[in-house]
C-alpha cells in the first residue's frame, strides 16, 4: 500500500466516532442472533453453536489491567438459542477457547465476567489456545498500545461437516481468524490471519493474509458500511513492515499458564 493511500485514509478516518460510523459491524448470517454485551458484540450462529463473529474495540487504556481473571465460564443470558455448557468441554479434550480475550477486557468488572460467556467461546486445542492463540492475542493488545487503538474481529471458520462435542453439539472448528484495523493516525492499515487449530512454532508473520482472503474464506463481509473505495484499500494488500512486531517464542506446550 503506497504512503499517499494511507494519507488519504488517515484524513477519511481522523477519529474514533468516524470510524464507528463508516465501520459498523460485520454482517452476520440469516438466522444468527447479534448479541452487544459491554465489551463486545458478536454474532452467534445456531448451525453451528458457536459464534462466526466477535467484535470490539480496544484502546491503549483499555489494556492497563485494572481488574483480575474472572474464570467464571457460564451460559450468555441474552442467548436465545442452544447454548453449549461446561459439561460440554469436559473430557473432550479442549479447552473454552476465549473469542474476545479476557485480558482485552480488564478494564470493567462486568467485561471481564461477561468475556466468560459460553457464546464468547469455542472448542480449542490447548496446545494453540495456550500457544500461537496467545501469542496473537498478546500481539493485537501491543498494537492497541502502540497505535492507540484498534479495531479487531476474530472467530472461527465454519463449514459443513465439521466434528462437534458434548450433548449440545458444539462445533469444533478447523480453523480460527483474526481481522485487526489500525484506524488512527499516522498510518490507517489493516491485517488478517488464519489459523490451523493446532499447535506451532511458525512466527506469527506465517499466518497472515489479506482482509480480503479472510472474507473469502468465511463468507463474512467485515466492513461492509464503509464505502466500496475504503474497503479496497484497506483489505486488499498487508505490508508486514507497517506493523510493529513482538519478539516471542511460540509454545505449543499446555504448560500452567492458563489460557485467554
Amino acid at each position: 500500500m503506497t504512503k499517499s493511500w494511507f494519507l488519504l485514509l488517515s484524513c477519511l478516518f481522523s477519529s474514533w466516532s468516524m470510524i464507528a460510523q463508516q465501520i459498523g459491524l460485520p454482517e452476520p448470517n440469516t438466522g444468527s442472533q447479534v448479541i452487544t454485551h459491554q465489551g463486545y458484540t458478536l454474532s452467534y450462529n445456531p448451525v453451528f453453536n458457536v459464534a462466526e463473529w466477535v467484535a470490539y474495540e480496544l484502546t491503549a487504556e483499555e489494556t492497563i489491567p485494572v481488574v483480575k481473571r474472572n474464570n467464571r465460564f457460564i451460559p450468555d443470558p441474552l442467548l436465545s438459542s442452544v447454548s453449549a455448557s461446561n459439561s460440554d468441554y469436559i473430557k473432550s479434550g479442549y479447552d473454552r477457547g476465549h473469542l474476545a480475550p479476557s485480558a482485552d477486557m480488564c478494564y470493567s468488572y462486568q467485561a471481564m465476567a461477561e468475556s466468560f460467556y459460553l457464546s464468547n467461546m469455542a472448542p480449542q486445542v490447548p496446545a494453540f489456545n495456550r500457544g500461537i492463540w496467545k501469542n496473537l492475542e498478546e500481539q493485537v493488545r501491543q498494537w492497541a498500545n502502540v497505535d492507540n487503538a484498534v479495531f479487531v474481529v476474530t472467530g472461527p471458520v465454519l463449514t459443513s461437516g465439521m466434528p462437534t462435542i458434548g450433548s449440545h453439539r458444539i462445533t469444533v472448528p478447523a480453523f480460527f481468524y483474526k481481522v485487526i484495523l489500525d484506524y488512527t493516525e499516522p498510518v490507517i492499515k489493516g491485517i488478517g490471519f488464519i489459523m490451523p487449530n493446532k499447535g506451532s512454532d511458525e512466527p506469527l508473520q506465517h499466518f497472515v493474509v489479506t482482509i480480503d482472503s479472510v472474507e473469502s474464506v468465511t463468507g463474512i463481509d467485515f466492513f461492509y458500511q464503509m464505502p466500496k473505495d475504503q474497503q479496497q484499500i484497506i483489505e486488499s494488500t498487508v505490508d508486514l513492515s507497517s506493523w510493529t512486531w513482538r519478539t516471542i517464542k511460540n509454545s505449543t506446550s499446555k504448560g500452567p499458564q492458563p489460557p485467554e
